[in-house]
């Protein structure tokens, strides 16, 4: 969704990580009390990883195999759905498994579990996890509240818990958050929206602005990105802001949505659009409306095929590219510390989140988005292995592909 631009830095650099919570940290990072409790062994020594250090071959985390010998209990993930985008089974769950397994843990050490968009469903499997031993959770939560109900109980029963991908906002003080910066994400939509519509010489820009669901906190960060991008050119009248209906993450709502926006405003003629999901349910209307490439833009993020496929054959702009592998390589680390009772080093943990339901700093570890365009797509997610080739250009897209040096 859920579920990223001008200049950004490359992959090496893509990872910056937070500001461990002062009350569990000294100079080494291997000191006594962390979140839910946590306690490390007496003299205990933990290898200093830092979060710029991880790569696509997931070599960093063979350096935690003593740690995750040293460690005890499950950990569980708690991943949302497979609807809202196709991130959570493409890359989340297979990226975990493997840096949960580069770092020595095996099978029966970890738990990946998706609730299909149920939130009753990942109370259950929370509990599932919590009685089989677990002594840290990974939570993305599917709304903000339920994910924050689940990490509170988890918590009151000395379980460490990281908020994945997502802020459970209301959550306990004390948990650690995992994620890309948002706000920045949503400020490279902006951007891109901007220098997309100069690079297709659109005139008298009427946007459209299309949020994710409001009841996801990043949803909302995303939103403070790009509307502090666009609002100085609504202000002096260069953009017309048409509207801003309710947000959702649901393409099918999110069609039926743009479908109603357009009818009764005809003039629109670009869209903010929060993913790559939302920004394909949009383009199917334009295509059906016989709207050309490169006259109406649309941004979104995931860099997933559909999104990739829209950007080569003009009609998305860009996508933001959040580099999965590694915000999981990041999770998995987090977690290995605090289920050895190590506190994790602030060369991993070196920024913080501020919850708005508590008023705190969550400490957190946060990577940095970038804005893939038919330019650096070769370079980036092909590059990566994020998507193949194979996969990629086919039908019609063949042709843009070559054109852009993706074989």
């Amino acid at each position: 969704m859920k579920p990223v631009g001008r200049g950004l830095a490359s992959i090496g650099a893509l990872l910056m990580v937070g500001l461990v919570l002062s009350a569990c940290s000294n100079d080494n990072g291997t000191t006594s009390s962390g979140p839910s409790g946590t306690t490390a062994p007496s003299g205990a020594t933990a290898p200093q990883i830092n979060a710029t250090d991880f790569t696509a071959d997931f070599s960093v985390m063979k350096q935690l195999t003593g740690l995750a010998a040293q460690g005890t209990g499950l950990i569980g993930v708690l991943l949302p759905d497979t609807t809202t985008s196709t991130r959570y089974v493409q890359y989340d769950a297979p990226y975990l498994q493997q840096a949960f397994e580069a770092a020595g843990l095996s099978s029966d050490q970890f738990k990946i579990d998706n609730a299909q968009g149920d939130a009753n469903t990942m109370q259950t499997q929370a509990e599932a996890d919590i009685n089989a031993g677990a002594s840290v959770l990974l939570i993305d939560g599917i709304d903000s509240s339920s994910g924050a109900a689940i990490a509170q109980k988890a918590a009151s029963q000395g379980v460490a818990v990281i908020d994945y991908d997502r802020l459970n906002s209301g959550g306990p003080a004390d948990r650690y958050y995992v994620s890309f910066n948002n706000v920045e994400v949503g400020k490279t939509m902006g951007q891109g929206l901007v220098d997309c519509i100069t690079a297709w010489n659109l005139k008298d820009p009427n946007i459209l602005i299309m949020d994710g669901d409001p009841t996801d906190n990043n949803a909302k960060l995303f939103a403070d990105g790009y509307n502090g991008v666009l609002q100085p050119y609504f202000d002096d009248g260069t953009y017309t802001k048409v509207g801003e209906p309710a947000g959702t993450w649901d393409p099918d709502k999110a069609a039926t949505i743009f479908q109603q926006q357009y009818t009764a405003h005809p003039e629109i003629n670009a869209a903010i659009t929060a993913n790559d999901d939302k920004a394909n349910a949009v383009i199917s209307i334009l295509k059906g409306n016989n709207v050309k490439p490169e006259t109406f833009p649309t941004t979104g993020q995931d860099a997933s095929p559909p999104g990739l496929a829209n950007i080569l054959t003009g009609y998305q702009c860009g996508t933001v590219y959040k580099p999965i592998y590694l915000e999981a390589q990041g999770a998995a680390a987090l977690a290995l510390y605090l289920r050895a009772g190590v506190t994790p080093p602030d060369t991993l943990v070196n920024d913080v989140t501020q919850d708005p339901e508590l008023g705190k700093d969550i400490a957190s570890v946060y990577t940095t988005p970038i804005w893939v365009t038919p330019e650096n797509m070769a370079d980036t997610v092909i590059a990566d292995g994020a998507v193949k080739v194979s996969d990629l250009c086919t039908g019609d897209v063949a042709s843009a592909c070559t054109e852009n040096g993706i074989s």
